[in-house]
């Protein structure tokens, strides 16, 4: 496998997707993106990346939802949640969902880096 990470970023605001693209693209990412929890499970099953951010709040199929669904169909992809609404019962949900970490959005380059540093880990033990 080569050093570089496959992530997708999910999150319905196309604003916010070509920020944190270009954030994970300087840190020598490939980018991939979808706009609702939906389009992230048929994005994962086809491009099968190597972690996944992902907005709390979406139309369609949400976050927490969207990440259930990830973990079935691959229990090992590390997630990483995005939200904006600093819904602390929210947020302890997706860890015991599974999640492995999340952001407050704003976001910082230092968080969007740690972020990137736990998916390369445990990319690395799930090889």
């Amino acid at each position: 496998m080569d050093d570089k990470l496959k992530i997708l970023i999910t999150d319905d605001s196309k604003l916010l997707r070509k920020k944190l693209r270009v954030e994970l693209e300087t840190m020598g990412c490939e980018v991939i993106e979808a706009e609702n929890g939906k389009e992230a499970v048929m994005m994962v099953l086809q491009e099968k990346p190597d972690g996944v951010f992902l907005d709390i709040v979406m139309p369609e199929v949400g976050g927490i939802e969207a990440l259930q669904v990830l973990h079935e169909v691959n229990p090992e992809i590390p997630v990483i949640m995005l939200s904006s609404a600093g819904t602390p019962q929210k947020l302890m949900e997706t860890l015991k969902l599974g999640a492995l970490d999340f952001i407050q959005k704003p976001y910082t380059t230092v968080q969007v880096k740690k972020a990137l540093e736990e998916i390369r880990k445990k990319a690395a033990q799930n090889e």
